[in-house]
């Protein structure tokens, strides 16, 4: 079943490299960059960049020149130390109950590593970073009784779901009395 999600930049940056790469084979080849943008199924102002750029540097001047934008504030190993804390619970932390919210991971992270983030940026770190999803916790009573309740499912639910007893047949006519 094919899935929805978007390419990991890694992949999609692959992906795109794949195809400038095949474009300059075909400009290799002698194909005229309208050829090229037709067989690729790109823009003609792309196939021209590409052009330009192949016969500037060759194919290396289409290859991929990594991610774009500043380097993460936190390494891998700070990371993974994160993570591990986490895992640890937030009682293992300091916080008096083993609930983790995203103010509590700020406050982490920043005890940990001395980098500060806004709690809501927190979550993208979470998320995109260490992979994790939203966990919510169950609710129920602390005073839960799990036999009474299969206890009251056996018995007295199939006695309600049945509705009260018919002893008399009922009257269609709303002003007539049903006979006796």
């Amino acid at each position: 079943m094919p899935t929805n999600r978007r390419p990991r930049p890694a992949e999609e940056r692959a992906a795109l490299e794949a195809r400038r790469l095949q474009a300059a084979e075909l400009f290799a080849q002698g194909h005229t960059q309208a050829e090229v943008a037709h067989e690729l199924g790109v823009s003609r102002q792309s196939a021209h960049v590409w052009h330009t750029r192949f016969e500037q540097g060759g194919v290396e001047a289409l290859r991929s020149r990594g991610p774009t934008g500043p380097d993460p504030r936190l390494s891998a190993a700070q990371l993974a130390r994160i993570e591990q804390a986490l895992l640890a619970g937030a009682m293992a932390n300091g916080f008096h109950t083993d609930l983790w919210t995203l103010e509590r991971i700020t406050v982490v992270i920043t005890q940990l590593t001395g980098v500060r983030y806004h709690p809501g940026h927190v979550w993208s770190i979470l998320r995109h970073r260490l992979g994790w999803t939203l966990q919510r916790p169950e609710r129920r009573a602390s005073e839960r009784d799990e036999e009474a309740i299969t206890r009251w499912v056996q018995q007295e639910w199939p006695r309600i779901k049945k509705g009260p007893p018919q002893k008399r047949p009922g009257s269609s006519s709303s002003t007539n009395r049903p006979s006796r």
